[in-house]
């Protein structure tokens, strides 16, 4: 684990690599589960803003859903996650061009149809990164997952590390001046341990 700053962070960051490879996984992330993606009340509160912005791109039993039950509800373990269908679909999901799945408040973002810096809950643009919170300290773990292997691949043909295709999400939630630290300590890490410690 690196100590950086008030978090605790897997070597997973520096040894695994990783890049989203769209048209292998086909957004299975968004599909696949049996629970939504955590979100904490500000954003839930921004998703349900948005809902009038991004009801044109879902499907329509998730605008059913959402007009019925809300954005987002409490998992069994008492997080705060978002609605899905079906015990499976984040309702926020839409699709592109073959059968990608996509995100609706990402699209409107993009499009800049949303007013706001809102993207999408950190949670998502993180994963598979997963985060806990502690009274003292947070704590930044992998989350390996078989849909995720085409990610897994394509990072390796690129050479692209877990730490570095995050950069942006990673800076976002924590700061550049953090994001610095953990690419020093992940680069020197490698220099010492290129193949990990196993």
């Amino acid at each position: 684990m690196f100590q950086i700053q008030n978090t605790l962070v897997s070597l997973d960051l520096a040894e695994q690599f990783f890049c989203c490879d769209l048209d292998a996984c086909l957004g299975a992330c968004c599909i696949e589960g049996d629970a939504g993606a955590p979100v904490t009340e500000a954003e839930a509160a921004e998703i349900e803003r948005l809902v009038p912005v991004i009801e044109p791109d879902m499907l329509p039993r998730a605008i059913q859903e959402v007009r019925e039950n809300g954005v987002a509800y409490r998992d069994p373990d008492g997080e705060l996650v978002t609605t899905i269908l079906d015990g499976r679909n984040c309702a926020f999901s839409c699709y592109g061009k073959g059968g990608v799945c996509l995100c609706a408040l990402e699209k409107a973002y993009r499009e800049g149809r949303s007013e706001g810096s809102f993207r999408k809950p950190a949670s998502c643009a993180l994963y598979p990164l997963r985060l806990k919170e502690y009274p003292t300290f947070t704590a930044v773990n992998y989350h390996s997952w078989k849909i995720c292997e085409p990610a897994r691949k394509l990072g390796r043909q690129k050479g692209i590390r877990l730490y570095q295709f995050l950069e942006g999400p990673l800076t976002e939630r924590f700061g550049a001046e953090w994001y610095a630290e953990l690419k020093d300590n992940c680069e020197l890490y490698l220099r010492e341990y290129p193949d990990g410690l196993s």
